[in-house]
């Protein structure tokens, strides 16, 4: 026999350990390797931009294909 009190504890237990191995993640790095892990993305996104075969259409979409009716 489970106790229902007990196993709703336990998974929030669980759920806040993992909540917190987020946060721990997240603001356990100092700001210059913030910094250099943001820069890293950004050149990495401009790099793959700077790769297109053509640039996306005005209108947002990624072909000239008509749209679908």
């Amino acid at each position: 026999m489970i106790n229902l009190r007990l196993a709703r504890k336990r998974a929030a237990r669980a759920a806040d350990a993992e909540a917190a191995e987020r946060n721990r993640a997240r603001h356990g790095i100092a700001k210059p390797e913030r910094d250099a892990a943001r820069r890293e993305t950004e050149r990495a996104e401009r790099l793959l931009d700077g790769a297109r075969r053509e640039p996306p259409a005005e209108d947002g979409r990624e072909t000239d294909d008509p749209p679908a009716p």
